[in-house]
């Protein structure tokens, strides 16, 4: 199967490509399609966290759980927004708490492309949605797809820095090897649960201390 994704990744993830799992999930997503099923982000955006953070240039990862379910809000990057669109509550959060960590403000965008452009791997643990209808496709298959990636992260690469907000996200600590790399844990920036320790956490400050550490440039978190 040709899957349109950067050349890096096509080369750690091609055994995934072969197995029937990916098969299921192509046809699904056919079959949606051709049901009249309008599904988020639009397929060019689908691997946009891979074309956007090479696999040798991956410093940090977030991880999401779903797409955005609204109109022109997803585009393949975990709690990023497109261009124009008004922010979610959870990224409004994250802004709260950069500025608060590191003194960065006045965020005119919810499009965090400039953060994968630097090295940070935006993973949602499913990688489509149907329009309005939250979570619709987290059971074709693309969790598999998506542990595969981290468990790849983790296996071949070292001093990765892995964000894990939130209880979903806390519990696939257990397909990284945490001798060779360092996880963040904290509560989820959503407004439920941000008082209970996602705000406070300096995870952004952190995460550039780890890096400097390791004689890497650290994250410019501005957009």
């Amino acid at each position: 199967m040709d899957v349109k994704i950067e050349d890096s990744w096509k080369q750690v993830l091609h055994e995934e490509f072969k197995k029937p799992y990916f098969s299921e999930i192509v046809n699904f997503l056919k079959t949606e399609k051709n049901c009249g099923k309008i599904i988020y982000p639009t397929g060019t955006n689908i691997f946009n966290a891979f074309n956007k953070t090479a696999f040798g240039n991956v410093k940090v990862v977030i991880l999401g759980q779903d797409p955005y379910h609204g109109y022109g809000q997803a585009h393949g990057l975990s709690f990023s927004v497109q261009p124009g669109v008004k922010l979610p509550p959870s990224l409004q959060n994250i802004f709260k708490e950069i500025k608060s960590d590191i003194g960065i403000e006045n965020f005119s965008t919810g499009d965090l492309t400039p953060w994968a452009e630097k090295g940070v791997l935006l993973l949602n643990a499913a990688l489509t949605v149907r329009d309005s209808e939250p979570m619709s496709h987290a059971k074709i298959g693309w969790a598999k797809f998506t542990d595969a990636v981290i468990k790849i992260v983790s296996d071949k690469k070292e001093n990765v820095i892995f964000l894990l907000w939130g209880k979903f996200a806390q519990d696939k600590q257990i397909l990284i090897d945490t001798d060779s790399h360092y996880v963040l844990k904290a509560a989820h920036p959503s407004p439920l649960s941000a008082h209970n320790g996602f705000f406070g956490c300096k995870h952004f400050s952190k995460t550039n201390e780890i890096l400097i550490k390791h004689g890497q440039n650290p994250i410019d978190w501005k957009l």
